[in-house]
């Protein structure tokens, strides 16, 4: 392994433009790289330095490969690397493989997918279709007619997710994270068996079995060897956030080649209902030898008081690498811990509060009120709405989740597989005339005629499907006349042929007819059918037009946030509310100390989202939500992670709690009281 005090550098002037640890972990040799990125240190400017140091030094952007959690941070990291290569007359960044594990995993996929028993041409279901073709095996089983309640199917799904990419046996997700599931350990393993044999058949993925197939592929030697040479260099952002199969297609990859660079925090590991795992990070060193480990440990973001509560709310974690975040931003203003009557007084405190702000000059945008659950901010958007004051909630419906979408998607996906059962099923059932049995005769028949669309028309359907049929094989013609080339057109196609039965059956068609037309321009940018619709289930736009409420007039809105969405963001001033024992941590979530520690990442994670002002605050009561009209009400208690010493950093304050008033010094005397309480019983 050769030294990286041993490598000839060129001069590189913009590495003064870093920290002393940024720069010793972007100018870093060969070797695994463990960086450990506090909250606010920098981490995507350094691995975007890193890159660009790379591409410097003579690595070839073709062998360099970013793995990230979302298109746009890799995109954000390569428009930065590329700046600054630029800037010292070195090759562009455009040629770095870069993106989700995801979408370089379906890139793979399709080189090596005769290696894996996969033909090139396979789709990928999102989590939706997932769930359905779930649900079709679950009927064919009769499961769904049990005399006891059989799971749903998203929970099926959620099942068989976390044993693939928990690398977890079923018995053992069952006992752990789904219990009341427990009884049905042998139903749930025939269901899944045939759930993979259906997919295998149909040639189609979901979105596990790009991480799984991939794992499987390089744990082969010779192909394990040909990635290393295509790979130079990995890296990889918010390692924490890493599930056991991503480790072992990281180790796979790094088999002949220990070029690994993974920056994260141990302490916002937050996401092991996703199947993350902490241990990945925290065994890093053990599982890659002769790791380097950088501390990045100062902070951007945060003034100096925030950080200080947020070190001691953290230092209580049980295994982590030790940092203390520092910063430079001095100020005399400590987070604030505010006790409230109760959720009324909490949400009243936050709005004015919010208010007060924004008199001040701090824009709504740049503050957020975050929670550990969505319903928590129930009676604050109440409040809101009364005020008239705009806010916007993380969060909502994805555009492939929309009917419309999935209809139109669902033509193309026969054209680019005709052996994708589901997508045949969406498809037929929206001509006139043909429910679920007339789609099902229809595919069997044509997969008994190697799977030609055009073989229905030799198909015996019912009179009034007729009409819906002829048109629908002229639409699969056309199609197929227009060649694999540009999508747009395709997606053209089959909007004229979709339009008559999206009026007939949606309401509100011409704003859903808007998504389509997003979708066609959209399409216009891609050079194939098949990368278009990969990049669709991968990378899918945000929100859909028919789903949107009024026009945004406003251009300045607060933010309400869960804290899972509000990681990797941060603003000015941050409210973190129901900082009660009970919701943070969640009494769902204390079954044991593991769920308790990222209980406490996660109010970490809250805490550290604030700039410049950070309130906590917790109602002191909370009355039963399901006898509103009585005054039944439960104590409650600080959040355990707001211990003493972390309450030591902050200025405690209360809202709607009445002070006991001060009898005045000149009260005259009412004679003996007491005496004639006690004479009634003598």
């Amino acid at each position: 392994m050769t030294s990286p005090d041993s490598i000839e550098r060129p001069p590189l002037p913009w590495l003064s433009e870093l920290n002393e640890a940024q720069r010793q972990a972007v100018t870093h040799g060969d070797g695994p790289l463990l960086i450990v990125a506090g909250a606010g240190s920098g981490k995507t400017r350094t691995l975007a330095y890193r890159v660009a140091y790379l591409i410097a030094t003579g690595v070839p952007p073709e062998n360099i490969l970013l793995l990230t959690f979302t298109r746009r941070a890799a995109e954000e990291m390569l428009k930065r690397a590329d700046d600054i290569v630029r800037r010292g007359g070195a090759g562009a960044s455009g040629k770095v493989w870069s993106g989700t594990f995801h979408a370089v995993g379906n890139r793979l996929l399709r080189i090596y997918a005769k290696s894996v028993g996969l033909s090139p041409e396979f789709t990928v279901m999102d989590q939706g279709d997932a769930e359905d073709l779930l649900n079709v095996i679950r009927h064919d089983m009769g499961l769904h007619a049990k005399a006891k309640r059989f799971p749903r199917k998203s929970t099926c799904l959620d099942i068989y997710s976390r044993c693939v990419n928990g690398s977890e046996d079923l018995a053992q997700v069952l006992k752990g994270t789904f219990p009341w599931c427990a009884e049905w350990g042998a139903e749930l393993k025939e269901l899944f068996r045939r759930y993979v044999d259906r997919k295998q058949q149909q040639n189609v993925l979901d979105y596990d079995d790009l991480l799984l197939y991939w794992a499987q592929l390089v744990a082969d030697d010779r192909i394990a060897r040909q990635m290393s040479d295509r790979f130079r260099h990995i890296l990889v952002d918010e390692y924490q956030d890493t599930n056991t199969v991503q480790a072992d297609l990281l180790r796979g990859m790094r088999r002949y080649n220990s070029n690994l660079t993974v920056v994260g925090d141990d302490a916002q590991s937050i996401y092991s209902f996703r199947a993350a795992t902490i241990r990945n990070i925290l065994d890093f060193p053990s599982q890659f030898p002769n790791t380097r480990v950088v501390t990045l440990d100062r902070n951007y973001r945060s003034v100096s008081p925030i950080l200080e509560s947020t070190n001691r709310v953290i230092a209580a974690s049980r295994q982590r690498y030790e940092k203390q975040l520092w910063s430079d931003r001095a100020s005399a203003q400590r987070p604030t811990l505010v006790t409230c009557r109760d959720e009324d007084a909490q949400t009243e405190f936050v709005v004015k509060r919010v208010l007060a702000h924004y008199e001040e000059g701090i824009p709504l945008k740049r503050q957020a009120v975050l929670f550990r659950i969505g319903y928590l901010s129930d009676a604050l958007e109440v409040e809101l709405a009364r005020r008239n004051i705009p806010f916007h909630k993380y969060g909502g419906l994805r555009f492939l989740e929309a009917a419309h979408v999935k209809d139109l998607i669902a033509f193309l996906r026969i054209m680019e597989n005709p052996r994708d059962q589901l997508a045949w099923f969406r498809a037929l059932q929206l001509l006139e005339g043909v429910g679920p049995t007339t789609a099902a005769r229809a595919f069997q028949h044509v997969a008994e005629h190697g799977f030609d669309p055009l073989s229905l028309g030799e198909f015996d359907i019912p009179p009034a499907a007729r009409q819906g049929l002829k048109q629908f094989l002229a639409l699969v013609a056309e199609v197929r006349g227009l060649g694999d080339r540009s999508p747009a057109p395709q997606v053209e196609r089959v909007r004229r042929f979709y339009d008559p039965i999206l009026a007939k059956r949606y309401e509100h068609a011409s704003l859903r007819a808007n998504d389509l037309a997003h979708l066609e321009q959209i399409a216009t940018n891609y050079r194939s059918r098949g990368s278009f619709l990969t990049d669709l289930q991968l990378d899918p736009p945000t929100s859909t037009s028919d789903l949107a409420g009024p026009p945004a007039r406003d251009e300045d809105w607060l933010v309400l946030s869960t804290i899972h969405s509000a990681k990797g963001c941060e603003w000015d001033v941050v409210f973190l509310i129901h900082a009660a024992d009970g919701v943070l941590p969640s009494d769902m979530a204390t079954g044991n100390e593991d769920e308790i520690e990222e209980e406490r990442r996660l109010a970490y994670v809250a805490m550290t989202r604030a700039r410049d002002f950070l309130y906590v605050s917790w109602p002191l009561r909370y009355y039963h939500k399901t006898r509103p009209y009585t005054d039944r009400h439960s104590y409650a208690q600080i959040s355990r992670f707001l211990t003493p010493d972390v309450q030591a950093t902050m200025e405690p304050m209360t809202f709607g709690i009445e002070e006991i008033e001060q009898p005045p010094a000149d009260i005259p005397p009412a004679g003996d009281i007491r005496a004639r309480i006690r004479s009634r019983w003598e």
